[in-house]
């Protein structure tokens, strides 16, 4: 006999057989006693509860079990909402009016579903959050709505609404002062120094976005995308009209975008000629304005609020990416974005940059991972169809899988990210250009050559485990004699090895 049974978001999910990624949490009630218990795997917590904690069969009462014990899961509640009655949801919130989790059940079915339903407006009571600002990351002051009496500080709106759940994880990252760890590290290097390594930053952070999809730059291409980073602490660019600029200055001339795009798009890899792996189906042309609009009012919302700016920088890039709302360069603008949210909130001191693309292509795997704890579990749900041609269909309303997505796992990856960031990347790169700087030196006081020469010399031995190859030599360095080469190379190896 089966001793537990599905409670909360499981039950309902189950119930309405609802196309929904699964909670984070999963709650189960024992038929028979025993205690409290809960396993942890792969980012899920499952937790069966003793059976005196069965709330009932009505919907009602799991969707109370739920909001107290699972949390608020938007997407879930949207679709449970669209396929409930609303008498059914209408006659249990009027047996409880009072009731702090009818008020938030009641608050959110008119949130999500525009529709009213016919109860009166609460005349007394005090107001209650609707997020609990220990377990969620919140918008302080919330909205005050009279008709539930509620304060609703959700980070964003009924057409796009992430929640972020306050994890260890994130409450210790969330005491690091990121900004305060820059300006120790900047103080030990000399100022003029700095200076020459921000341009050689914004360089690094350019190859790095760029070979993170495998694509190699023209030159103009790459200077372009230089130009961009350096104003991302100048312009807020998380708008419509400075998006599209920012998409036509990372593509090639012929794929720019005057809008958002009408057509669908997915990420894919060719497997062979016939064949081709769907990894990401992209929100549906006809979504993307809204969607568009619900990230933009979210960034403004959370620059205004008080929320922490990597948690702010996570929602706005992450969820970009995941609009995909236009047909190239969305993964550049998305860690871009980054760039752009972190200089404008202050987190960046002045005079510096993160090269954070350089951390994120280092660390591929953590990258995918951020990406994919959302991307696998969607695509799970999305029925779609390619034709001969690679044109995609998607069949079925898809939206609210796109508007409130769970981004913890993104805001914990990048914060990972920025401080690999600032204790490991930058502190590579610094190092890299005081040693340079010495191998220059001692390169002088052997051959006082000119400045390209010398700096093709390193860069060669460098890349040849310290020694120049015999191409490089007889095409570059015939006028070296052998000995110099020799000396040459010891110093290349010494200034790199010893810093």
């Amino acid at each position: 006999m089966i001793q537990n049974r599905f409670a909360g978001y499981a039950f309902l999910v189950n119930k309405f057989h609802l196309n929904v990624i699964p909670n984070w949490h999963i709650s189960s009630v024992s038929r028979y006693g025993g205690a409290k218990s809960s396993v942890i795997e792969e980012g899920k917590t499952e937790t069966t509860y003793p059976s005196s904690y069965w709330p009932g069969e009505s919907t009602g009462d799991h969707l109370e079990f739920a909001l107290k014990y699972d949390g608020i899961n938007l997407a879930i509640l949207a679709e449970l909402f669209n396929s409930i009655r609303e008498e059914e949801i209408t006659s249990w919130i009027a047996s409880k009016p009072t009731g702090k989790y009818a008020r938030k059940i009641w608050f959110l079915y008119e949130y999500l579903t525009g529709d009213m339903l016919p109860l009166p407006d609460l005349a007394q009571g005090n107001y209650i959050e609707l997020l609990d600002k220990e377990r969620y990351y919140t918008i302080n002051p919330g909205r005050r709505v009279l008709r539930q009496r509620m304060v609703d500080n959700l980070p964003g709106n009924a057409a796009f609404c992430p929640v972020i759940r306050r994890t260890e994880k994130l409450a210790q990252m969330e005491r690091i002062d990121i900004r305060q760890r820059c300006e120790n590290l900047v103080r030990q290097y000399p100022p003029e120094l700095m200076r020459r390594a921000l341009s050689y930053l914004y360089t690094k952070e350019t190859k790095s976005s760029f070979e993170i999809e495998h694509i190699h730059p023209a030159t103009s291409r790459a200077e372009k995308f230089i130009a961009l980073l350096t104003r991302a602490e100048q312009q807020d660019y998380c708008e419509k009209s400075s998006l599209i600029e920012v998409q036509n200055s990372v593509v090639e001339p012929r794929f720019r975008d005057a809008d958002y795009r009408k057509s669908q798009n997915y990420i894919s890899e060719t497997l062979s000629y016939q064949h081709q792996k769907v990894h990401y189906v992209c929100p549906k042309p006809e979504n993307i304005a809204s969607l568009m609009e619900g990230l933009i009012y979210t960034h403004k919302k959370l620059g205004e609020n008080g929320v922490p700016a990597i948690i702010h920088a996570a929602v706005i890039a992450y969820g970009f990416v995941f609009m995909h709302p236009f047909e190239d360069g969305n993964g550049r603008i998305h860690r871009f974005l980054i760039h752009n949210i972190l200089s404008k909130r202050g987190t960046v001191p002045d005079g510096l940059m993160f090269p954070v693309s350089a951390s994120m292509l280092k660390n591929p795997k953590l990258y995918a991972e951020s990406l994919e704890s959302y991307s696998i579990p969607l695509l799970r749900l999305i029925d779609y169809d390619l034709d001969d041609n690679g044109i995609m269909t998607v069949s079925g309303e898809t939206g609210n899988l796109y508007s409130y997505i769970d981004m913890t796992a993104q805001a914990e990856a990048l914060y990972d990210f920025v401080i690999n960031t600032v204790e490991e990347e930058l502190k590579e790169e610094l190092d890299f250009l005081v040693s340079y700087d010495r191998i220059k030196k001692a390169i002088q006081e052997i051959v006082d050559m000119p400045d390209r020469h010398i700096n093709l010399f390193i860069r060669f031995c460098l890349q040849n485990n310290g020694r120049l190859s015999k191409n490089k030599r007889e095409s570059l360095f015939m006028f070296l004699s052998e000995d110099e080469v020799k000396r040459l190379e010891e110093a290349v190896r010494q200034g790199h090895n010893n810093p």
